[in-house]
Order: structure tokens, then C-alpha cells, then sequence
């Protein structure tokens, strides 16, 4: 009977190691999904960055045009 009792013990013991363990896992697995998560968002807003310099280069480009054509405006201007 000795051998029988530490049998349901080390039992025990080893469903309650292996429900830490579990328990350990599933706070591993919420923290990675928060991560992508996350970095999804970066994803997201570096897109939104990208998309809004984009248009500032054109409206950049745009003023650019714009003020080499009152240049010429001027030159002509100048010479009447």
C-alpha cells in the first residue's frame, strides 16, 4: 500500500504542473496576439504616414510649378 499512496500524488502534482503550464501558455498566447495586434496598427499608420506624404508631394510639386510660372509671368512682366 506504500507504493499506492505517492501514485495519486505525483498525479496530482503533475495535472497541477501541467494546468500552470496551460495557464503559463495562454498568458504567452494573449501577449503575442496584443503584439500583432499592435503591430498591425504600426502597419496601419505607417500606411496612413505614407499615403499622406504622397499627397503633400503633390501639393508640393503643384505650388512648385505654380511658382515657376509666376517667375516667368514676372520676366515678362518686367520686360513691357
Amino acid at each position: 500500500m506504500a507504493s499506492a499512496e505517492p501514485q495519486p500524488r505525483f498525479g496530482q502534482s503533475v495535472k497541477g504542473l501541467l494546468s500552470d503550464k496551460v495557464g503559463s501558455c495562454s498568458g504567452d498566447v494573449i501577449a503575442l496576439t496584443r503584439q500583432v495586434l499592435k503591430g498591425s496598427r504600426s502597419q496601419e499608420l505607417l500606411g496612413q504616414a505614407a499615403r499622406n506624404m504622397v499627397i503633400q508631394e503633390d501639393a508640393i510639386l503643384h505650388s512648385e510649378d505654380s511658382l515657376r510660372k509666376m517667375s516667368i509671368i514676372t520676366t515678362h512682366l518686367q520686360y513691357q
